[in-house]
Order: structure tokens, then sequence, then C-alpha cells
């Protein structure tokens, strides 16, 4: 598909993007993410000055990205353990017939 071009509002900035379509929705939703934590950052902290609002948010969601990928890596070395254990198994018991 074709590229669209939008513009999204980030911390009272507005950023024209060409973007596919199967992307727009997924890039608005972002967006929202990114000014719903500002606000929230904003609220909690009493913090004015959007580029620090911004660097909050960006560690935010990168420490989020860095958990998620360690939970994956765990997660993909542990399901690998368990097949080897099956395939050791299986091995073993088709072995003996």
């Amino acid at each position: 598909m074709g590229e669209i071009s939008i513009k999204i509002n980030i911390a009272d900035r507005v950023y024209p993007l060409k973007v596919s379509m199967e992307e727009e929705e997924l890039i608005r939703r972002a967006a929202k993410l990114i000014n719903d934590r500002i606000k929230e950052f904003q609220e909690n902290y009493a913090v004015k000055d959007k580029q620090d609002l911004l660097s909050m948010c960006v560690l935010h969601y990168a420490t989020a990205s860095l958990k998620a990928e360690r939970k994956v890596t765990v997660e993909d070395t542990t399901v690998a353990e368990k097949v080897y254990q099956l395939d050791h198994m299986l091995n073993e018991f088709f072995s003996k017939q």
C-alpha cells in the first residue's frame, strides 16, 4: 500500500509524517501513549519543561522495552530447554523400542 501524510501532536508540537496506511493507527496510538505519559509526569512531578517531560517519557519507554526484551530472551531460553528435554526423552523412548 502507499504512504499517507499525517500530523502527529506530541508535547504540543506537530510533526508531519509520511507513513504506510498499516502503520497509521499504531503511530497515532503511540503518540497518545506518549502524551498521556507526559501529562501523568507533569501532574505527579510538577515539571513544566517539555524537554524534561520528554526525557522522562523516553526513559520510561526505553526501560519498558529493555524489560520486555529480557523477558522474551528468558522465555526463549526456557522454551528451548524444554524442547531439548522433550527431544531427549523421545529419543530415549524410541531407542528402547
